[in-house]
């Protein structure tokens, strides 16, 4: 199995921390805790790209990313 590794976003918002990964879209999760959004976060990210996987989707990669601000 292939290691993929991602760059996440994890903000404090009004009910806890709210997290997310910019290069998947649509992959958002939130937590209590930080910790305990990291590890929805990675939870989140595996079902996503397990569904990438299953659609015979090549998931994107950081290195082929670029970030606009």
């Amino acid at each position: 199995m292939k290691t993929y590794t991602y760059r996440t976003i994890i903000e404090p918002d009004e009910k806890g921390y709210h997290g997310f990964v910019p290069l998947l879209r649509g992959v958002h999760t939130v937590g209590d805790t930080i910790e305990e959004t990291k590890e929805n976060l990675e939870e989140a990210i595996r079902c996503h790209l397990e569904g990438l996987a299953k659609d015979g989707i090549i998931p994107p990669q950081e290195k082929d990313a670029i970030e606009v601000i």
